[in-house]
């Protein structure tokens, strides 16, 4: 199977997530997975050259976030560029495959709209918010398959909260703050498509958590059985 993870560079890195880090981190859980792995960071270009990908991994912030220190001014995308990711990833849901998004994600890519309406739910900037980053603690909820089986634990990340949802979720973890829990984890599927969104990540300490990477090959797996199935209401 091949897998696309598309990194976080150029307008798509912040002054906050070491993204080639995280990438890096990721790559070598989805190869775990069973993946031939193949890491970008041109998130337009790599959307436009998705092809037969069987699994697509975003790791990039918000381009109107603050850059990296020292950084220059990236170029803005042109409009044939953004046309060709939009084809590109509207070909592969409609075809099916399974997309992973992490942490930053949910606020990148505002150029392809399709692609946060397939996420089901986005970072918004002055309504969306986490209190300091430290000893998170993750409690795992619902009945889907990827959840079956995993407890509760403890990961050092960020706890990104009252990110807006717009779609329907199938919660697979939460966190609590001020007494009321905020989903962190969730799967989706779009047509014949599969998604998981995974809030956690912040950098790799995340990954240092041997409960998060069994999350993660567990919803790896779940990606994988793309096309999803469909049934027939009549």
């Amino acid at each position: 199977m091949r897998a696309v993870i598309l990194s976080g560079s150029g307008r798509y890195a912040d002054a906050w997530h070491p993204f080639a880090e995280t990438s890096a981190a990721l790559a070598g859980i989805v190869a775990g997975a069973g993946y031939r792995v193949e890491v970008g960071d041109d998130l337009l270009a790599g959307l436009a050259a998705l092809g037969d990908a069987d699994l697509l991994v975003v790791n990039a912030g918000n381009p109107e976030s603050p850059l990296p220190e020292g950084a220059g001014e990236p170029a803005e995308p042109t409009d044939e560029e953004i046309e060709a990711a939009a084809a590109g990833l509207d070909a592969a849901l409609d075809r099916g495959i399974g997309i992973l998004a992490v942490h930053a994600a949910a606020g990148t890519l505002p150029e392809v709209p399709d692609f946060g309406h397939a996420l089901g739910g986005s970072w918004i900037a002055g309504f969306s918010w986490h209190p300091p980053i430290g000893e998170a603690r993750v409690h795992i909820v619902g009945t889907h398959v990827i959840a079956d089986g995993l407890t509760d634990f403890t990961v050092f990340d960020e706890r990104y909260s009252g990110l807006r949802l717009d779609g329907v979720i199938e919660p697979i973890a939460e966190h609590e703050e001020d007494g009321m829990r905020h989903p962190i984890v969730w799967a989706r599927e779009v047509g014949p498509s599969r998604v998981v969104y995974d809030a956690l990540g912040h950098d790799v300490r995340s990954y240092d958590s041997a409960e998060h990477r069994e999350l993660l090959t567990r919803a790896l797996d779940w990606l994988s059985r793309v096309p999803a199935p469909t049934f027939d209401a009549s």
